[in-house]
């Protein structure tokens, strides 16, 4: 082939669509998307159906969304999360075009915020009939009657078409009753999990007909424990998850549940059951010893003894829950440790925990004691340095998620353990650690410190770059605790030549939160938050940080789909405009209360975020509403913008649009 000069041009083949499949399978999902942008060929790669193993489609209700599901059609199988239908005439429609063009390759099926009738769903769900997932969370429309599924050639065509669904979800139906409960699930003889949460379930007391439960026969205004007990006792052979949170459960009525014969539950959800007793966990587990996952978050009444009972129980158990457990104390947490399938632990809000017998517990053969990769430390407000010292090196090789929020005593002693020991992390949350410093994220010691030891001649051992031969570890004397001797410039030459543990060397970090952590400055931030795979970042309420700080953050994490910088005096119009240009792919931005924000900040964000869906802009009060409705207007994804008390706004007005 010659060009108009007569020259020869080599024409380069292109690559067989298999070998870009298997380039493209190295890349993060989000790496994966962007490249499906590049040309045909690789956007046809990035559909293969090996990179499709869990893909949901969410959108609202519109016109629009009729074509999107057509386009679904040629997809060999899919999830959907449809929001916002209605009883009108377009929302019967999309529902009729799902049923025709998805009909047996529907896997999960989700209606959040909601109001269809039971006409449109029962044309819809006799298609589905490869249906696994099906969520009916809150539809209260479906239920208010009592007359769902009440005709037998109804029910008939709903249980050919759910006779595999392994998943329901029935959360927060104010309506659901014994009848509706049995009309439903007898729709679906092999459910794996089962949501009731928020549901209101008689247990022990029916208060319409004025008897004990089971007195009578099938309610039509509740749900009943005999009904319940009945569904775990015909689905025993299956059934392995339940959920009843935020339920008015009682320790007797646990225990019947937990007592069905044959049945071997490995999840359960008990959040928010605020009358259940240790006494109660203690049957549970001793008839449930298969359980896996076990979330007793905000059961107030708990103690120890419910610890010990676990740890003592539940020797297959990988994820436990007991946030705010407000009575939960350091007793049993050693012991709990010690279950070696131990792989997630929260612990928020239990105020009472220092970390010392968690240390204690993890101190033990390697072999007989939990790899945590997910431990939760919120609000912990007795957890100090020495136990995030301890902890960090006893799981380094297994962490990759910590969160000590509002872990006040916590300093930067604690983020120079972080980085050198938890090089694996993936999410660190620090936020409100009002003691952390632009010392503790660079790795170094302040100087101020040092000259403080060698003139008292304190001989202390002290927690320096290396960790060298620190032996007991106890954090050195402050001399500025109002405030920190501010890094100079030379401080940062000494910096980026002598590599220390500086927050840089958390290099897999996917979600960073340093939210309140007021003594940061950019400093610090322009030097060490440079991630490439971040993609949630929050900075908010960080007074000291400017414009410097955004640009550089944007320029060195360009993978960023969320970023907080609320309450950012800071920030201006000028850090947005020299950021946005290299945050194509951010999704969520939030900028209350940014005073120096203005509309030229919206028309930046227009021409380089077309991806943006949510945008907080509420107290910005240089910003017009007439330039709101034309981020609206350009934006196709947007889909929530609050904007509370900007100005010329009426203070009475809703907080966001859709």
């Amino acid at each position: 082939m010659e060009n108009c000069d007569g020259e020869d041009i080599i024409e380069t083949p292109e690559l067989p669509l298999e070998i870009i499949v298997y380039i493209l399978s190295f890349l993060h999902v989000s790496d994966r998307k962007e490249a499906s942008l590049v040309c045909q060929s690789w956007y046809n790669a990035s559909q293969d159906h090996s990179f499709q193993k869990s893909v949901t489609f969410c959108f609202p209700a519109s016109a629009s969304s009729l074509e999107l599901i057509r386009g679904l059609g040629t997809k060999s199988r899919c999830s959907l999360i449809i929001s916002q239908l209605d009883g009108h005439s377009m929302s019967r429609s999309l529902l009729l075009e799902v049923g025709l063009c998805l009909g047996s390759k529907l896997e999960s099926l989700a209606l959040p915020g909601s109001s269809i009738t039971e006409a449109s769903l029962l044309t819809l769900l006799p298609r589905l009939t490869s249906l696994r997932r099906l969520d009916l969370r809150g539809l209260d429309s479906l239920f208010m009657s009592g007359a769902f599924l009440s005709r037998e050639e109804h029910r008939q065509q709903v249980s050919s078409a759910l006779c595999g669904l392994e998943e329901l979800d029935l959360s927060d139906l104010r309506y659901l009753s014994d009848l509706t409960f049995n009309r439903i699930t007898g729709c679906t003889p092999r459910l794996r999990r089962l949501s009731l949460a928020g549901c209101h379930i008689a247990f022990e007391f029916d208060p319409y007909r004025g008897c004990p439960v089971g007195a009578v026969e099938d309610s039509s205004a509740l749900l009943s424990l005999r009904n319940l007990r009945r569904l775990l006792t015909e689905q025993k052979s299956t059934l392995k998850a339940l959920d009843l949170s935020r339920t008015s459960i009682t320790p007797e009525s646990l225990r019947t549940v937990a007592q069905v014969q044959d049945l071997v539950l490995e999840e359960l959800c008990l959040h928010g059951c605020k009358e259940l007793t240790d006494y109660s966990v203690e049957i549970l587990v001793k008839h449930q010893p298969s359980l896996r996952i076990l979330d007793i978050s905000a059961c107030k009444e708990l103690t120890n003894r419910s610890v010990e009972a676990i740890a003592q129980g539940l020797k297959s158990l990988t994820h436990l829950s007991l946030s705010h457990d407000w009575r939960i104390t350091e007793k049993g947490l050693a012991d709990l440790v010690s279950v070696s399938t131990l792989r997630s632990l929260d612990l928020s809000e239990c105020l009472h925990v220092s970390g010392t017998e968690i240390v204690r517990g993890l101190t033990g053969s390697r072999a007989a004691r939990a790899q945590l990769e997910t431990l939760s430390l919120k609000s912990c407000i007795y957890i100090r340095d020495l136990a995030v010292f301890s902890l960090t090196q006893l799981l380094g090789d297994s962490l990759r998620e910590l969160d000590l929020t509002s872990c006040v005593n916590v300093t930067d002693l604690s983020v120079r353990a972080i980085a050198t020991y938890l090089q694996r992390l993936v999410i660190l949350r620090l936020a409100c650690c009002k003691e952390v410093t632009d010392w503790g994220l660079l790795g170094m010691e302040e100087t101020a410190k040092c000259e403080h030891d060698q003139e008292t001649g304190d001989k202390e051992p002290r927690f320096t770059r290396t960790f060298g031969n620190m032996g007991f570890f106890k954090p050195p004397r402050l001399l500025f605790l109002e405030r920190p001797k501010l890094v100079t410039n030379n401080d940062l030459e000494q910096f980026k030549q002598q590599p220390g543990s500086s927050l840089l060397a958390l290099s897999r970090l996917q979600e960073l939160d340093l939210s309140a952590c007021s003594k940061l400055t950019d400093s610090s931030i322009t030097q060490v938050v440079r991630f490439p795979d971040l993609q949630r970042l929050s900075l908010s309420m960080l007074p000291e940080i400017t414009d410097t700080s955004l640009a550089s953050v944007a320029w060195h994490c360009r993978s960023l789909t969320s970023l907080t910088l609320s309450h950012c005096p800071g920030i201006s119009d000028r850090g947005v405009e020299q950021a946005a240009p290299y945050l194509h792919r951010l999704h969520h931005l939030y900028l209350s209360c940014c005073n120096n924000i203005t509309d030229r900040s919206l028309f930046v964000l227009v021409q380089h975020c077309k991806r943006l869906r949510t945008l907080d802009i509420s107290r910005c009060r240089n910003i017009s509403v007439t330039t709101v409705d034309l981020l609206q207007s350009q934006l196709p994804f947007l889909e929530n913008v609050y904007y509370k008390l900007i100005c010329g706004a009426d203070p009475i007005q809703p907080s966001h649009f859709d």
